[in-house]
């Protein structure tokens, strides 16, 4: 019975997390879960198959909620196998590696006087705070145009704020600290964060 029980609290909290986070690989659920080995994270995730999906992204095996997940979970985003998952996956990898901060929110809005950014996530530190970019696959004019959007939300607000942006690209760190000079916070490629 208590195990049961046990199953069923497990089940819905992956539920939760992928409602939360969209796409999620089978590596960050078995961390965020504590879900110890590969072997058993294989047999949860099989076992929940009636409310889950999944794809393979390269050599990551990754899952989002079906139909009946999204009804169970009173969620109404279709996700899909897409091309665009890995800009979700590498967001989640950060909020992981940032030892899963409480009040992250995804795709927020922050207004200033004229400014208006949709940022791909937002957390705090210290009660300050931290707006994040995911560069995976835009063109790098796009990212220098949200960094001037920052800038002008800087001089704007007057209030503190950090960018951190994790870029897919080891190539462009160097290129988005020059542009992101003035501003507080910092850039990570996907390899720092694994």
């Amino acid at each position: 019975m208590q195990k049961r029980i046990l199953k069923e609290q497990r089940t819905e909290s992956i539920l939760w997390s992928l409602k939360r986070f969209d796409y999620l690989t089978q590596a960050q659920i078995q961390v965020i879960h504590d879900l110890k080995g590969e072997r058993n994270a294989n047999r949860v995730l099989n076992g929940m198959s009636a409310y889950i999906s999944s794809f393979r992204n390269g050599l990551e095996k990754v899952y989002y909620l079906n139909k009946n997940g999204r009804e169970y979970m009173d969620h109404n985003i279709i996700r899909k196998k897409t091309a665009n998952a890995d800009h979700f996956i590498t967001r989640n990898q950060l909020w992981i590696y940032l030892r899963c901060p409480k009040e992250w929110q995804n795709e927020v809005q922050i207004k200033a006087g004229e400014i208006s950014i949709v940022c791909d996530a937002k957390t705090s530190q210290n009660g300050i705070p931290v707006f994040i970019e995911v560069d995976i696959s835009q063109p790098m004019q796009v990212n220098k145009a949200k960094i001037q959007k920052y800038k002008k939300l800087q001089q704007v607000s007057k209030d503190p704020f950090y960018v951190v942006w994790v870029t897919k690209f080891p190539g462009r760190k160097k290129k988005l600290m020059e542009l992101s000079a003035g501003l507080k916070g910092h850039v990570y490629t996907v390899e720092e964060i694994i």
